[in-house]
């Protein structure tokens, strides 16, 4: 039987009202988030702080990687489509990542800069730029199957399905929340190599999380046709010629992170080989989005999928706001805000010095190391058991009270870190996913409230909304940045706490709603596909992001002195430009929004 004919999972194998094989996906993505936002917490960072590039230079690579990052799922959504299915791209991508994030654990010699001239350890950053491109591969494998395998596990007319991407996107938040606590605090207290190397231990708990959790998925992430995988091509089996031609195209990609961490190729400086790669990818994919909903769709199949494709255009430009968090964002909070949420609670970090002694040193990890780091190997574990005492007694309660118990825990110790741990501006993303987590099931219920009296808003309208907050957010820290110009001290960190909420209402309102929408809204043999499109959109988003950020780059010295008037008010002018665009944006999508309604004849 078909993956795409299999039955919807059984009521009776429901968790807390959720297929169980949701949450065995909401774990595998909060490790691959883990990882994923641990490395992108300190990345900027590293590179600025560690090998001493530039605001431009950093960004630019931040830029690249992240938008090949989410150029790529395109390719691999093709490829689980067509040939491997869900799971073997889940799992291939998977690996890939545990061996990118083990690379960026090779830190090298810290730069210098010696009367303005910068010397850095060239043979780590070649480690950097090859570990990136790994990442970029397995995410590429990984992130639009593990969202497609969530969708399947509901019926097309499934009123939880809206609830159950939000759940699952707060798994996605789980994982960056702590990925910023523990990564972030980790990269900048310990050293970096700690924070990129427990962002790699945490993938490898994902996929071990995901080959244990198979039976709840129910054949529903299997190949559409294995005997095509075993064909020969090129002398081989088709499987392991996808392998084997992604492992290769490693390659190329670690060379597109190093010319654009170097400024080579980059036309008219901007036009990086990276976005050129990028504005390919876009231009076939439109070529055959064209083509498909031209000769492959009936009439209302093409209006379905050209209001997905607005409502992926809408995800594009709010990303595009929301990545500056990991850009302009960071740099702005280490140079011109505090730290710190409750200054008088804080724990100071005391001085330490590794030893030869491995016991002495996982002593001293294990008393430094943040409470989050073991409540995230309390949580899925506690899952698995739950998992498994529901399989042998379904009316139990015993199996929901202690996963309840220990989620309890886990926010124990997350309330902990955030309140008595010295915050760091990696550390302090992490108010970005917090807001999401807690956002999450409020909204969730929101949307079931309002759908039991047919009120729930359309899905272009809620992504309307999100624009609109997505615009507001950056009010607070332009008025932070204005602040610092005119008193010269650093503002406080309750402007990033405040631009944080408003953002997240924005990111609940729009991208859960939307990650539902492709699975609804897309022909079921393209679904992959079009999440990869999804993902595509985000790509660009990140770039965009970056160019953005430059507007706003401080020059630094070689002592690390900078001009805090002109850097506020750089900083100013960007946040308050970024304002404008999304509520603009806002207004023509709630214009657009009973048209794109229309357009999706029905779906909810």
């Amino acid at each position: 039987m078909s993956a795409f004919t299999l039955p919807a999972i059984p009521a009776r194998e429901d968790f807390l009202g959720h297929p169980k094989g949701v949450y065995v996906c909401f774990f595998t993505e909060m490790w691959e988030r883990f990882s994923f936002y641990g490395m992108k917490a300190l990345l900027l960072l590293y590179l600025t702080k560690y090998h001493l590039f530039g605001d431009n230079a950093g960004l630019d690579l931040l830029g690249a990687y992240g938008g090949l990052v989410y150029c790529i799922p395109v390719i691999g959504g093709l490829l689980a489509d067509r040939w491997l299915g869900m799971r073997k791209a889940v799992v291939f991508g998977g690996i890939l990542l545990v061996l990118g994030h083990a690379g960026m654990a090779f830190e090298g010699t810290a730069a210098v800069n010696v009367g303005g001239v910068v010397t850095r350890d060239e043979g780590a950053l070649r480690y950097t730029y090859l570990s990136l491109a790994l990442i970029i591969m397995g995410v590429g494998f990984l992130k639009p199957n593990i969202s497609t395998i969530v969708g399947k596990l509901y019926e097309a007319d499934d009123p939880r399905r809206d609830s159950g991407f939000s759940l699952f996107y707060a798994g996605i938040n789980l994982g960056a929340l702590f990925a910023s606590l523990v990564c972030g605090y980790l990269g900048e207290t310990l050293g970096w190599k700690y924070g990129f190397g427990a962002a790699g231990v945490g993938m490898l708990l994902g996929l071990v999380l995901f080959l244990w959790g198979q039976k709840y998925l129910h054949g529903h992430a299997e190949p559409r046709e294995p005997a095509l995988l075993r064909e020969s091509v090129l002398g081989m089996r088709r499987e392991w010629v996808i392998y084997l031609g992604a492992v290769l195209g490693v390659v190329p990609i670690a060379w597109l992170m190093w010319a654009a961490g170097n400024g080579a190729f980059a036309l008219g400086g901007e036009l990086s080989l990276a976005l050129m790669l990028m504005l390919l990818v876009l231009v076939v994919v439109l070529a055959w989005f064209a083509w498909f909903i031209t000769t492959q769709c009936t009439p209302v199949q093409r209006q379905q999928m050209l209001a997905l494709m607005a409502m992926i255009f809408m995800c594009l430009v709010f990303f595009t706001l929301y990545e500056q968090t990991y850009g302009s964002w960071v740099t702005f909070t280490d140079r011109l805000l505090t730290k710190d949420i409750a200054p008088s609670l804080v724990r100071p970090l005391v001085p330490f010095e590794w030893t030869s002694n491995w016991a002495d040193n996982l002593m001293l990890f294990v008393h430094t190391a943040p409470w989050s780091t073991y409540s995230l190997l309390l949580a899925p574990l506690s899952f698995m058991l739950a998992a498994r005492l529901s399989d042998r007694s379904p009316e139990s309660k015993v199996p929901r009270l202690l996963f309840i118990a220990v989620t309890l825990v886990m926010f124990v110790c997350l309330a902990r870190d955030c309140i008595v741990l010295p915050q760091t501006a990696g550390s302090l993303t992490y108010l970005g996913a917090f807001f999401l987590v807690v956002l999450a099931p409020l909204f969730a219920a929101l949307w079931a409230w309002l759908g039991r009296r047919g009120r729930d808003p359309s899905k272009p309208f809620k992504s309307a909304l999100g624009l609109m907050f997505g615009g507001l957010c950056f009010i607070p820290l332009a008025l932070a940045a204005q602040q610092v110009g005119t008193t010269g001290e650093m503002a406080s960190v309750w402007w990033l706490v405040l631009a944080y909420l408003i953002l997240e209402i924005g990111e609940m309102c729009l991208a859960p709603v939307g990650l539902s929408a492709v699975t609804q809204l897309s022909l079921p043999r393209v679904v992959s596909l079009m999440m990869g499109t999804w993902f595509l959109a985000t790509a660009f988003s990140e770039t965009l992001a970056a160019l953005f950020g430059k507007l706003a780059s401080v020059e630094v010295d070689a002592e690390g002195a900078f001009d805090v008037a002109a850097a506020a008010a750089g900083y100013a002018g960007l946040f308050w430009k970024l304002m404008w665009i999304g509520l603009a944006c806002a207004l023509v999508a709630l214009l657009v929004s009973p048209l794109l309604k229309r357009m999706m004849h029905g779906v909810k």
